[in-house]
């Protein structure tokens, strides 16, 4: 049996979308500003993709631009405000638990001089109201906070951001990173205030390579490309338009009910684990079930995985982008080294299935059994 529980890291694709992508490089694969038959047939494409993406996230369609992925939408926002608001400020507020495109983009935003806020969350991995209240001032540009964590599945309280930002009289945008909320519990631009939104095609059994980035109407940023007027020039370049015409079926296809679906297989695994000697849960209670984050004590994060893939059984240790590095989540939780050597990740999709669920934890005990703790 194959078990894929490392969805939060990539999805399976679509049938619906892998015929579309196909069906768009084979035969609707005209270039989409070419002003043919063939260009125009690929831009509809495209404008149909643009219009998904955006009810989906209940906005207008010309509020959203397409991206190779999250990671550059991430990009674009933090340094595209950061240059567009040099003369209004330089401090950027955000948290020591963003995914590396953010943190990582306002290493090099510290470099170029901006002054950089790293709120710290409590242990149950989310950050504080209060400690946004006390950052956000007058001098702040931008507020840039994801909606769930990707290690953890906690909620961040991303709907209060736009309300302290005004009851703080502060002149920031914000940007929040929607990757792991995206097509699992909705997301309204509008409603929780955001001036720019980062999704992506690939967690939501769409292709890789395509992303999205909303930006509010009359939001200003500086594109961080140049070369053509595709993408309102926000994002220059020939559009990919097989990813994403398949990744506007993919938002077609988004299914919110499964997510009662998913909690019943997280809970079968979390009541599972925690009557296993030395394992802690990482997530909190009220994480978003589509995560699950514990650790088995004294077997590395590595062993265990290795253990399980020899079971048909995938799972992560964290962020695929960090590429095996530890957690920089569970660290700025305050967590024991020993939890964080020992983390695994369990990330679930509407395609998970209690079966999975069933040969996991059995999987996940005989090797406890099997593996000698250190």
């Amino acid at each position: 049996m194959q078990v894929y529980f490392d969805n939060s890291a990539t999805t399976k694709v679509s049938r619906r979308a892998a015929d579309k992508a196909y069906e768009m490089m084979t035969e609707c694969f005209g270039n989409p500003s070419s002003l043919h038959s063939m260009g125009i047939k690929a831009e509809d494409e495209l404008t149909a993709a643009r219009k998904s993406v955006a009810k989906s996230l209940g906005a207008d369609e010309r509020e959203i631009f397409f991206t190779s992925g999250a990671t550059e939408a991430n990009n674009l926002a933090l340094f595209g405000t950061a240059e567009s608001r040099r003369r209004t400020g330089n401090k950027i507020v955000t948290s020591a638990i963003e995914h590396s495109s953010v943190i990582d983009s306002c290493r090099r935003l510290e470099n170029m001089g901006c002054e950089v806020v790293y709120l710290k969350p409590g242990k149950d991995g989310k950050i504080n109201e209060s400690d946004l209240k006390a950052a956000i001032d007058e001098k702040t540009i931008l507020v840039s906070l994801m909606a769930v964590n990707n290690e953890t599945g906690a909620v961040q309280p991303y709907n209060s951001v736009k309300r302290i930002i005004k009851q703080n009289n502060s002149p920031a945008l914000f940007h929040c990173d929607c990757v792991q909320a995206f097509g699992k519990i909705p997301i309204k631009a509008e409603k929780i205030g955001a001036d720019m939104l980062s999704v992506t095609a690939h967690k939501i059994h769409g292709p890789k390579g395509v992303g999205a980035i909303y930006i509010k109407k009359g939001t200003r940023i500086i594109p961080q490309h140049y070369g053509g007027e595709q993408e309102g020039k926000i994002r220059p370049g020939t559009q990919a338009s097989s990813l994403i015409a398949a990744f506007g079926c993919a938002v077609q296809e988004i299914d919110y009910s499964a997510v009662e679906r998913v909690k019943e297989i997280r809970d079968y695994i979390k009541a599972f684990v925690e009557k296993l000697d030395r394992v802690f849960i990482n997530s909190p209670d009220d994480a978003l079930p589509y995560i699950l984050n514990f650790s088995v004590e004294g077997i590395r994060s590595e062993t265990m995985m290795h253990f399980l893939a020899s079971e048909g059984i995938y799972v992560s240790s964290g962020s695929a982008c960090a590429k095996g590095k530890q957690s920089h989540v569970l660290e700025a939780m305050g967590l024991p080294k020993s939890r964080v050597d020992s983390a695994l990740r369990l990330s679930f999709s509407k395609l998970s299935t209690m079966e999975e669920a069933q040969y996991f934890c059995e999987a996940l005990k005989n090797g406890m059994q099997k593996i000698v703790r250190k």
